[in-house]
Protein backbone atom coordinates (compact mmCIF):
# COMPACT_ATOMS: atom_id res chain seq x y z
CA UNK A 1 0.00 0.00 0.00
CA UNK A 2 2.73 2.31 0.66
CA UNK A 3 4.34 1.72 -2.63
CA UNK A 4 1.45 3.49 -4.15
CA UNK A 5 1.12 6.30 -1.90
CA UNK A 6 -1.31 4.94 1.01
CA UNK A 7 0.14 6.13 4.36
CA UNK A 8 -0.35 2.77 6.63
CA UNK A 9 -2.61 3.88 9.81
CA UNK A 10 -3.11 0.85 11.58
CA UNK A 11 -6.11 0.16 13.32
CA UNK A 12 -6.78 4.03 13.89
CA UNK A 13 -9.44 3.06 16.31
CA UNK A 14 -10.94 0.27 15.29
CA UNK A 15 -9.22 -3.27 16.58
CA UNK A 16 -9.06 -5.75 13.98
CA UNK A 17 -9.07 -3.08 11.32
CA UNK A 18 -6.20 -2.12 9.20
CA UNK A 19 -6.71 1.39 7.83
CA UNK A 20 -4.74 3.60 5.07
CA UNK A 21 -5.29 6.65 3.63
CA UNK A 22 -3.81 8.69 0.69
CA UNK A 23 -3.85 12.36 -0.27
CA UNK A 24 -2.63 14.01 3.05
CA UNK A 25 -4.80 17.06 4.59
CA UNK A 26 -6.81 16.87 1.23
CA UNK A 27 -7.07 13.23 1.35
CA UNK A 28 -8.34 11.56 -1.75
CA UNK A 29 -9.11 8.30 -1.01
CA UNK A 30 -9.43 5.40 2.26
CA UNK A 31 -9.22 2.03 2.66
CA UNK A 32 -10.46 -0.18 5.73
CA UNK A 33 -9.80 -4.02 5.92
CA UNK A 34 -10.99 -6.74 8.07
CA UNK A 35 -10.29 -10.29 8.24
CA UNK A 36 -13.57 -11.83 6.79
CA UNK A 37 -16.03 -12.43 9.68
CA UNK A 38 -15.16 -9.60 11.72
CA UNK A 39 -18.29 -7.85 13.50
CA UNK A 40 -16.63 -4.48 11.97
CA UNK A 41 -16.88 -5.68 8.24
CA UNK A 42 -20.14 -6.90 8.47
CA UNK A 43 -21.38 -3.80 10.01
CA UNK A 44 -19.78 -1.77 7.59
CA UNK A 45 -21.29 -3.39 4.62
CA UNK A 46 -24.53 -3.38 6.28
CA UNK A 47 -24.54 0.19 6.24
CA UNK A 48 -23.31 0.82 2.56
CA UNK A 49 -25.77 -1.92 1.51
CA UNK A 50 -28.60 -0.56 3.61
CA UNK A 51 -27.92 3.02 2.20
CA UNK A 52 -27.84 1.51 -1.41
CA UNK A 53 -31.49 0.39 -0.88
CA UNK A 54 -32.61 3.54 0.23
CA UNK A 55 -31.81 6.32 -1.92
CA UNK A 56 -33.51 8.81 0.19
CA UNK A 57 -30.88 8.21 3.11
CA UNK A 58 -27.88 8.21 0.98
CA UNK A 59 -28.28 11.56 -0.14
CA UNK A 60 -29.65 12.92 3.18
CA UNK A 61 -26.22 11.13 4.51
CA UNK A 62 -24.38 12.46 1.37
CA UNK A 63 -25.54 16.69 2.30
CA UNK A 64 -24.77 15.72 5.76
CA UNK A 65 -20.81 14.53 4.93
CA UNK A 66 -20.58 17.96 2.18
CA UNK A 67 -21.56 20.13 5.29
CA UNK A 68 -19.08 18.39 7.74
CA UNK A 69 -16.30 18.70 4.90
CA UNK A 70 -17.16 22.06 5.00
CA UNK A 71 -17.41 22.68 8.62
CA UNK A 72 -14.54 20.26 9.94
CA UNK A 73 -11.30 22.28 8.64
CA UNK A 74 -9.86 19.07 7.37
CA UNK A 75 -9.80 17.74 11.12
CA UNK A 76 -11.01 14.71 10.20
CA UNK A 77 -11.84 14.08 13.93
CA UNK A 78 -14.01 16.60 13.64
CA UNK A 79 -15.75 15.81 10.63
CA UNK A 80 -16.43 12.03 12.19
CA UNK A 81 -18.21 13.80 15.03
CA UNK A 82 -20.31 15.42 12.65
CA UNK A 83 -21.26 11.99 11.10
CA UNK A 84 -21.51 10.15 14.22
CA UNK A 85 -25.16 10.20 15.27
CA UNK A 86 -26.34 9.89 11.79
CA UNK A 87 -23.86 6.94 11.51
CA UNK A 88 -25.32 5.18 14.67
CA UNK A 89 -28.81 5.74 14.05
CA UNK A 90 -28.95 4.05 10.76
CA UNK A 91 -26.31 1.56 11.42
CA UNK A 92 -28.62 -0.48 13.80
CA UNK A 93 -31.27 0.28 10.59
CA UNK A 94 -28.89 -1.07 8.68
CA UNK A 95 -27.59 -4.70 10.10
CA UNK A 96 -31.67 -5.26 10.95
CA UNK A 97 -32.39 -4.68 7.04
CA UNK A 98 -28.92 -6.75 6.44
CA UNK A 99 -31.00 -9.51 8.61
CA UNK A 100 -34.10 -9.24 6.87
CA UNK A 101 -32.79 -8.90 3.46
CA UNK A 102 -29.46 -10.82 3.16
CA UNK A 103 -28.71 -14.51 3.09
CA UNK A 104 -26.60 -15.57 6.13
CA UNK A 105 -23.08 -15.45 5.63
CA UNK A 106 -23.54 -12.96 2.51
CA UNK A 107 -21.84 -10.09 4.18
CA UNK A 108 -18.92 -11.91 6.03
Amino acid sequence: MEAVGYLVKGENGIPGRRYFQKGGTQRTHHIHTFQTGDSNLIRHRAFKGYLIAHPEIINEYAKLKIDAARKCQNNSQIYMALKNDFIEEHEKLAIAWLKNNCKAGSYS
